[in-house]
């Protein structure tokens, strides 16, 4: 797993309030790379999330063999965090382990889906899978 997803857990674990995790889980959308709005397309854009998200990946070589580098933007600020965090995920694995890994029990640990809506968690769920199509279309091409 990458190692700012373990940095995230523990700091989730020392923040008691949902308010605070929160509004951390928004800095982290915050200090997301700029999207260049020419990369916010139709072929970019993620279905299935009630917020506008758009997820761009390109293949690049990393520790693992050809990995995703991923961009993101969302219209919402709790998104662009929520963003931010699916990308934690994912980081540094290669296209094989990011196509296998279980980003939703990952993304459990964190405590967060139990205070998102319905709407919110299924984004989540869409940006996970487009994340894992992305590598599965990358490993096949």
């Amino acid at each position: 797993m990458a190692q700012r997803l373990d940095e995230l857990i523990s700091d989730f674990e020392l923040i008691d309030e949902w308010e605070d995790r929160y509004r951390h889980v928004i800095e982290l959308g915050r200090a997301l790379p700029h999207m260049d709005e020419a990369l916010k397309t139709a072929a970019t854009k993620v279905s299935g999330c009630a917020s506008q998200v758009w997820i761009h990946s390109t293949v690049t070589p990393g520790p693992k063999g050809k990995t995703l580098a991923l961009v993101g933007d969302s219209d919402a600020l709790i998104v662009k965090g929520l963003i931010a965090v699916v990308f934690m995920m994912f980081e540094g694995l290669g296209l094989a382990e990011i196509a296998s890994y279980d980003a939703e029990a990952q993304f459990a640990r964190l405590g967060l889906r139990e205070h998102l809506t319905p709407q919110r968690s299924n984004g989540v769920a869409s940006m996970i899978k487009r994340i894992k199509a992305d590598a599965a279309a990358a490993q096949a091409g």
